[in-house]
């Protein structure tokens, strides 16, 4: 993510721009980079995060999609301090898109443009910290690739390393692109530059560079074109950078992590090692790190969070013919959308379909017919998931779990507004109109799915004897309040599948509903939105998990208030099934909560 040097991080929507990806309502630009735009948005419990919508060139390469695939999956499992966490993503929609935590601040790149070097204290600090975050980083089998200033965020809680490991998915592709190599050459390691195998010391070398920067403004490799400083540093073995105008204190740390053979290079834990016999302050002490003019930038970007810019108005189709007055209708449309095929063959894991809604413009020259009132205007245009169920009922359209209960909405919808707002709402491959209206004229027939006629006098469910059909669609129990244990392990997350059901350190991401941290990660983090049910039934926990949600993640410190025993968590799975657990016991030990339940899990007929 590249970051300007204005005082405002937040530029608002443009006319192109989506207003809504998935269940997250865009809000701001964050910035654009070589693999595509990032935008601030929320959880449905308020949780500011960062959200990546890859360019399109990438999403069309397979290679790269098996790859980002791969490296998501295994940034998912990287947890530890100074570390900004992805906490959602989807991988098989036209568009693939990831969400991180978000946290405001200003970029390392962004305070030297403004504020020019760090003070040594300040470097030192910086250093020690990324550090221990590249020392989760590479326990989880993960590389950066990408460390740099424009990938460290100063905030007032430290420094925080954001889109680790994602390079590397770039770098499998085949596209030649006019910005050439992905990546930032300035800060590539040898072994980078010279196509040989890249491991987790490459990262030592791109901190050493970023410390280097950091203290004086200057590269070790000079001042010359990105291409002429990768070619310098891909000579490191011929010609050792010259550090002798860096700092005496400095220089040691440099030393060691710009060696050109990555087996010589400090380890993450040496550099640790190394800032506490420096006895400057305590590491995590971050009260008054930085200068106070940046603490105040930091500060108005803290801000900026409760009033982001406006979006600009939507783009305009110039060739669009204008409608006659007469031919409008004065209640709202909805805008025009485009359904693309869903990729065959994917895993049910993954298995979304993508709605993108085109910019609203001028009227089309066929009226069409009015829609349904509704209580708020559509996005301008978005890029919307949904996750069928995997054994869909003929004639109805299901999905999996959204993040803010998408499907619980769809349901009234469907009893309520008819095909038409299904088909503005949902992808359905029977549906062509990209209006999203019902095209039917205001009647609708309901043929017998087994394709037979009902004979003469026998009651079709239509006349005035039959019984009215029920409001909800019957349940199958697939788990009748069985015990299910949730607790971490020493050193590890646990994962919880309620489909399964099982409860492991080591299963499947894409299928867990609820990841358990451990100490260090110090929470429960919801992989499926999830809320707190009133009611037992199968109804109340579908309704409760899309109008009562929790924020995605609880810390432990939470537990004894936000889900005390009796409390009903409910969601829905990865499956498409209701889920509910009842809360039974919550034990602490140590750091974290042994929290006793019992699962139900209910199937949609």
């Amino acid at each position: 993510m590249s970051s300007t040097n204005s005082s405002s991080a937040l530029s608002p929507l443009g006319p192109d721009d989506p207003r809504e990806i998935a269940d997250y309502r865009l809000l701001a630009r964050l910035g654009e980079g070589g693999m595509g735009t990032v935008y601030l948005s929320r959880t449905r419990g308020g949780q500011p995060v960062a959200l990546k919508l890859i360019r399109r060139e990438y999403a069309r390469d397979e290679a790269f999609r098996r790859r980002f695939a791969q490296e998501v999956a295994a940034a998912r499992r990287v947890r530890g301090y100074h570390l900004v966490a992805v906490v959602d993503h989807v991988l098989t929609d036209e568009l693939p898109w990831l969400a991180s935590e978000f946290v405001p601040g200003v970029t390392l790149e962004d305070a030297l443009d403004t504020y020019g070097p760090l003070p040594l204290p300040a470097v030192f600090q910086l250093v020690g910290s990324v550090a221990q975050a590249l020392a989760a980083i590479h326990a989880a089998g993960v590389v950066h690739r990408d460390l740099k200033p424009a990938n460290l965020m100063l905030t007032a809680q430290g420094p925080y390393v954001i889109d680790f490991g994602i390079a590397r998915a770039a770098d499998a592709t085949r596209l030649t692109r006019a910005r050439g190599i992905v990546g930032t050459p300035q800060f590539m390691s040898p072994e980078q530059g010279l196509n040989e195998p890249v491991g987790p010391a490459a990262d030592l070398f791109a901190l050493g560079l970023t410390a280097a920067v950091a203290a004086t403004g200057r590269h070790p490799y000079g001042d010359g074109g990105a291409l002429t400083v990768a070619t310098q540093i891909a000579l490191t073995a011929q010609r050792p950078p010259e550090l002798s105008g860096y700092p005496a204190a400095l220089r040691p740390l440099l030393e060691r992590c710009l060696t050109a053979s990555p087996e010589e290079r400090i380890t993450p834990a040496e550099v640790v090692e190394l800032y506490e016999r420096s006895q400057v302050r305590p590491l995590r002490d971050f009260d008054g790190w930085l200068p106070e003019p940046l603490t105040e930038q930091i500060a108005r970007r803290v801000a900026e969070l409760e009033n982001p810019p406006p979006p600009e108005s939507p783009r305009a189709e110039a060739d669009t013919p204008t409608v006659p007055p007469e031919a409008v209708t004065p209640a709202p449309t909805a805008p025009p959308t485009y359904t693309p095929t869903a990729a065959p063959s994917q895993p049910r894991s993954q298995h979304r379909a993508t709605t993108v809604a085109a910019p609203a413009g001028p009227p089309p020259s066929q009226p069409s017919p009015p829609s349904p009132p509704r209580s708020s205007p559509p996005p301008v245009h978005s890029i919307t998931s949904a996750r069928p169920a995997p054994t869909p009922s003929a004639g109805r359209p299901t999905s999996r779990a959204r993040r803010v209960g998408l499907a619980a909405v769809v349901a009234v919808a469907v009893l309520l507004l008819g095909q038409s707002l299904v088909s503005a709402l949902l992808p359905d491959d029977s549906n062509d109109d990209p209006s999203g209206s019902d095209t039917s004229g205001g009647s609708e027939t309901t043929d017998d799915p087994t394709g037979e006629e009902a004979p003469d006098g026998a009651d079709d469910g239509t006349g005035p004897n039959s019984s009215p059909s029920p409001e909800t669609e019957p349940y199958d129990l697939l788990v009748d309040a069985v015990p299910f244990a949730l607790r971490a392990g020493d050193y590890d997350n646990t994962y919880a599948d309620y489909d399964a059901p099982a409860a492991s350190s080591d299963l499947d991401l894409d299928d867990v509903e609820l990841t358990v941290g451990d100490g260090l990660w110090d929470r429960w983090e919801f992989e499926t939105t999830t809320g707190i049910s009133d009611g037992r039934t199968p109804e109340e926990c579908r309704l409760a998990a899309g109008t009562n949600a929790l924020a995605p993640e609880l810390p432990y410190e939470e537990f004894e208030d936000t889900i005390p025993v009796g409390t009903l968590l409910c969601t829905l799975t990865t499956e498409g099934n209701v889920a509910m657990l009842e809360v039974t016991d919550l034990t602490p030990t140590d750091d974290t909560y042994e929290v006793s339940t019992l699962l139900t899990v209910w199937q949609e007929r």
